[in-house]
């Protein structure tokens, strides 16, 4: 919301109320995202109740999904990055190689030997501890060379060759931008990896490109409707009969739109499409895609999501009872789950176990962890007040989300 003379005079409430509506909730369902009652929705938007405190402005600022606080606040530009984001050591680096462009050629790359780097790359991402550190020396290199050997390539094959790697490469740039104040670069390199998959020419690269395109529209809470539009259109250029890989292609374009209908609150859209995506996962006998990593176990963890978009946080714990944590290969997934098993727990009012499986998350990628605004929202909110059992474990992971302790 542009700051203009009608819109400065708003209170907080009609702000809370205009993000609100434009997002398209209602009061029981944003009430249900901050941990509070709908009556308090209700005053807080007839400004029977004064601006809360910073950690349920974040909470707020998350679940209207608005990234200055000065759209709530009315006041000086106040960025919601700078309180709720940790920044990368190499975020500059990165950026400058997205915004650069080298027009001379080194050595010559092959479409093979590129691949295989770009491989290496996702198997970083996959498998370290802090993978954004693990990735970051890659990029620069792997985002020049891709960008120059798809331009002198010198027929259509090794085009298309290397737009299928270097859509591959901005997605990986993609997630190392995830979750920190650079917005921009999430959306440029969302959009680059688009553009290339579909210079590729091949379905493939064009389901990782929009499932990665779903993530951020649906994280901005944008083109709920294009979002569905573009995953269902992918989807039917897909061969699920044909091979494994578009199989589990498949069943992520289905995941990708159960996951928009549960984020607007459309439950039997979301489930139907959601058991669409598990007949195909379940189908695939063990195998999951070599970097996108879908497959059955994916789907399951998804599953908690869900419900936690739905405002379901015990069906979210009743289903995590029967999930595997460590059902897909990979740490910052296994991370992301826990951190949303985490968030139901809290929903639940049960701080204790909330913090046990953060501190399992930060076990599996301190990376991942580190870099989750959830668990920043549920550390902040517990730092004020922290149970004696649980102190030194939160102030521990509050010193992990460099948050002050």
């Amino acid at each position: 919301m542009p700051e203009t003379p009608d819109n400065l005079s708003q209170t907080f409430g009609q702000r809370v109320r205009h993000h609100r509506e434009r997002l398209g909730k209602t009061r029981p369902v944003l009430a249900g995202l901050v941990g509070r009652s709908t009556e308090w929705v209700k005053s807080i938007e007839n400004d029977r109740l004064h601006m809360p405190r910073l950690p349920m402005l974040l909470r707020l600022a998350e679940a209207l999904e608005v990234e200055e606080l000065s759209e709530l606040t009315g006041d000086a530009r106040l960025v919601r990055g700078v309180y709720a984001k940790n920044i990368h050591d190499s975020l500059k680096i990165i950026q400058d190689a997205m915004v650069s462009y080298w027009v001379t050629q080194g050595d010559s790359v092959s479409v093979d030997d590129f691949t295989v780097r770009v491989d290496g790359a996702w198997r970083a991402w996959h498998t370290s501890h802090c993978e954004r550190a693990a990735i970051a020396p890659m990029l620069p290199r792997l985002i020049a060379d891709g960008r120059a050997s798809q331009h002198a390539a010198d027929d259509s094959n090794k085009r298309r060759g290397f737009a299928r790697q270097l859509a591959r490469v901005y997605h990986l740039a993609q997630l190392y931008c995830s979750f920190q104040p650079a917005p921009e670069l999430v959306y440029m390199t969302s959009d680059r990896s688009m553009l290339t998959a579909q210079d590729a020419d091949d379905p493939a690269s064009l389901a990782g490109a929009a499932w990665y395109m779903n993530h951020v529209w649906r994280d901005a809470g944008e083109a709920a409707e294009a979002r569905v539009e573009l995953a269902l259109d992918v989807a039917d250029m897909l061969r699920p009969d044909s091979s494994p890989e578009h199989r589990a292609l498949y069943a992520l374009m289905q995941l990708a739109v159960a996951l928009s209908h549960a984020k607007t609150g459309k439950a039997g859209d979301a489930w139907r499409h959601h058991d669409e995506a598990y007949r195909a996962a379940r189908s695939l006998d063990g195998y999951n895609h070599p970097w996108l990593m879908i497959g059955s176990g994916m789907v399951e963890h998804y599953v908690v999501t869900m419900h936690l978009d739905l405002q379901q946080p015990g069906k979210a714990l009743d289903a995590a009872r029967n999930i595997d944590p460590a059902a897909i290969p990979s740490r910052t997934r296994q991370s992301r789950y826990l951190v949303e098993v985490a968030r139901a727990h809290y929903r639940q009012h049960d701080r204790d176990a909330a913090v046990y499986q953060m501190l399992k998350a930060r076990g599996r990628s301190h990376d991942t962890f580190e870099f989750s605004l959830f668990a920043r929202s549920m550390v902040t909110e517990m730092l004020a007040h922290p149970t004696a059992t649980i102190a030194d474990d939160v102030r521990d992971l509050g010193r992990t989300l460099e948050l002050s302790v």
